[in-house]
């Protein structure tokens, strides 16, 4: 509650001051006004101090600025090819079977060993084939034996005849007795010439049984490394339906690679076009060789066309092996110590003839770009020949993009807000 404090009289008897009334606490309230008051004044001073520090510092301001990412011309060696994946295989291999049935006896080679033309490999139980040769001489000594009987049958019906007909002469017999004496004798030479065909025939079947059994003896046709083996001794064979394989002879001196080429690239390839290839465990060396020939039929899985293109490329150490994956290049062009340019620096326009020109941004001295006009020549995706327009060492453009202050710093900073005003 408010309170009256009274004055104090002075000593002379004067008039007495009027008395005071204060009120408690009615002394802090003003001087929060009065900072209420100042505040609004210091955000826009602090706004004022902001703007003139923008207006000082234009970096401040966020400003936009080219980045350009640039490659130099360089000078080297440069293809262009079209790509495939391929598979090695020998250039010539025959699978080494039996031609007779029995118990396969010996095996005298094993994979990996080299073999000469017309080397034994194999052999096979000869003893049944050996009886049916005997069998079969047996029946032409018997048939031969019937021969000599039935020539001399012959002999007596022809001495026979020709009695017969000088007794006619004479009228000693008769016609019939003839004619009897001549059919006799047309039997007789019937019977030889049927035991001559059966005795060739007997022969020929001897000349097969020997034959077969010189089948037994299983030889290489053709010289190589034995590459695989199907059957193992002690099997029986049995030749009569199909010829089993022993085992599989191929010529590693030279391989063919098979490389799988897609129906959009096959119609670029040339029969004698260069070609070579290079294996996972080799990166870094070449086999080089020619396209030979390009198989007409393709192969397609799951609705992708492939064709078959084979080249063959000497095997002289062996380091080359079937079924080996290739990684092949087939050479459409290729150029030694030029002048190369990123691809990615290349952009095709119209020039004022309306022909089509390829542009390249070029950096000056003075750290600008300026696009020059240049002529090509071999080019691949990564890569192309310059011919003219530049020269080397001369930093291209490969890409440019905008950025802001914000993006230089790499975008971690804030922007600076403004107080509240109220």
């Amino acid at each position: 509650m408010p309170q009256t404090v009274p004055q104090p009289k002075n000593g002379k008897g004067a008039a007495q001051a009027p008395e005071i009334t204060v009120f408690p606490g009615s002394a802090n309230p003003p001087r929060r006004r009065a900072r209420r008051r100042i505040w609004p004044w210091l955000a826009v001073a602090a706004a004022l101090a902001i703007a003139a520090g923008v207006a000082l510092f234009p970096g401040l301001q966020g400003e936009q600025t080219t980045n350009y990412l640039t490659e130099p011309v360089t000078r080297g060696d440069i293809e262009n090819a079209i790509t495939a994946v391929g598979t090695l295989s020998a250039i010539k291999d025959v699978n080494v079977g039996a031609q007779v049935s029995g118990q396969l006896r010996s095996v005298l080679v094993e994979i990996g060993d080299k073999v000469k033309e017309n080397q034994l490999i194999a052999e096979i139980d000869p003893s049944s084939i050996q009886t049916k040769v005997e069998i079969s001489s047996a029946q032409v000594d018997n048939l031969k034996a019937q021969l000599v009987s039935k020539e001399a049958q012959l002999i007596l019906k022809q001495g026979n005849a020709d009695r017969q007909r000088k007794l006619l002469a004479t009228r000693g017999v008769s016609q019939a007795t003839v004619d009897q004496a001549d059919a006799d004798l047309a039997a007789a030479q019937a019977d030889v010439k049927a035991l001559q065909a059966q005795i060739r025939m007997q022969e020929a079947q001897l000349s097969g049984d020997k034959v077969d059994l010189g089948y037994t003896n299983i030889y290489t046709p053709m010289a190589g490394t034995v590459v695989d083996q199907a059957a193992k001794e002690g099997e029986t064979l049995n030749a009569n339906q199909t010829t089993p394989t022993i085992v599989t002879v191929a010529d590693l001196s030279t391989m063919t690679v098979e490389a799988q080429v897609s129906e959009a690239d096959v119609g670029k390839l040339k029969i004698g076009m260069p070609a070579y290839f290079t294996l996972l465990g080799q990166p870094g060396k070449r086999f080089t060789g020619t396209l030979r020939q390009i198989k007409p039929t393709p192969d397609t899985t799951n609705n992708v066309v492939l064709y078959y293109a084979l080249f063959d490329v000497p095997n002289p150490d062996g380091d080359l092996m079937i079924n080996m994956s290739a990684q092949v290049y087939f050479l459409l062009g290729s150029a030694k110590d030029v002048l190369l340019v990123p691809t990615a620096a290349l952009n095709t326009t119209r020039g004022p003839d309306g022909k089509r020109q390829t542009i390249v941004k070029v950096v000056n001295a003075s750290g600008g770009t300026e696009d020059r006009v240049v002529e090509l020549g071999i080019r691949n995706r990564v890569q192309a020949e310059v011919k003219s327009g530049l020269k080397e060492d001369d930093r291209v453009v490969v890409t440019s993009g905008t950025s802001g202050t914000e993006r230089q710093q790499g975008g971690n900073s804030r922007r600076m807000r403004m107080p509240r005003m109220f």
